[in-house]
């Protein structure tokens, strides 16, 4: 048994990734922003798997102070984690205003302190593994957007936090080598409700995300400090900002300085 928190899975390939492990007995956690729908989903994947060990945390992503509590909370509840997928995101946003957009603190700068808050939990597995969702859509960052100094559209701002959040899953898997970690674009416009709600559309069913992230969860097919293109179905190479040192050391180092106390 296997324990495994998969952020973002009160819906979606989330939600449905933890049901496919809850089926196999696993110890589940799971995370939503909304209390009633996390007692739901909870309830939901206690029935349909037969499984009780089914934990739920609630964090708002785009409150950092809301994921450090998480955090906290998670690290008290599960001594060990085997597993950490940072599956949470979002495109279009609705609701609060702040100076830094709503998609790097939901898709970069949440997983960032959320998992750095996790690191002697996660460090306590004998296999440890982090799977971080990128995109196909990876665009060079600007340094001023991230630090809320400038404003951007929203699929450019959801391009960006998914690259700087495959350049910090390169940069982890140098720093832990005793974990596994891999990012990973688990398909373009799945049918999920990210997807319909940004473009009315999708291309491919949920279940090829889920396919893919139970894969790098569970099997060996995981490579640390690699990206998965589930569009290729296969590693393939991640934008060419990825791979240069300089500017994963500035995007740290910013990073750092934006997330400290």
């Amino acid at each position: 048994m296997k324990h495994i928190l998969i952020t973002g899975s009160t819906d979606g390939i989330g939600k449905l990734l933890a049901l496919r492990l809850a089926k196999e007995g696993h110890f589940i956690a799971i995370h939503g922003r909304s209390d009633v729908k996390l007692a739901a989903t909870i309830k939901e994947i206690k029935e349909q798997s037969n499984n009780e060990n089914i934990l739920g945390f609630l964090a708002d992503f785009s409150d950092l102070n809301s994921v450090k509590k998480m955090a906290a909370e998670v690290a008290e509840k599960m001594p060990i984690i085997d597993v950490l997928v940072n599956n949470a995101g979002v495109l279009m946003a609705n609701g609060k205003s702040t100076s830094t957009d709503i998609r790097f603190l939901v898709n970069y700068f949440a997983p960032y302190i959320l998992t750095n808050g996790l690191l002697s939990n996660i460090k306590a597995s004998a296999a440890p593994r982090i799977v971080n969702l990128s995109s196909a859509a990876q665009t060079s960052i600007n340094i001023q957007a991230l630090g809320g100094k400038t404003g951007l559209g929203a699929n450019e701002a959801y391009a960006q936090s998914k690259l700087a959040l495959t350049m910090w899953s390169f940069y982890l898997a140098e720093q832990e080598p005793s974990i596994t970690v891999v990012a990973v674009n688990p398909g373009s416009l799945l049918n999920t409700k990210m997807a319909n709600e940004a473009y009315g559309q999708h291309w491919s069913p949920a279940e090829k995300g889920v396919d893919i992230l139970y894969d790098l969860s569970m099997t060996d097919l995981a490579q640390t400090g690699q990206y998965f293109d589930n569009d290729k179905g296969s590693y393939a190479p991640a934008h060419s900002d990825g791979y240069s040192t300089e500017k994963i050391n500035e995007l740290i180092t910013l990073t750092k300085t934006l997330v400290s106390d």
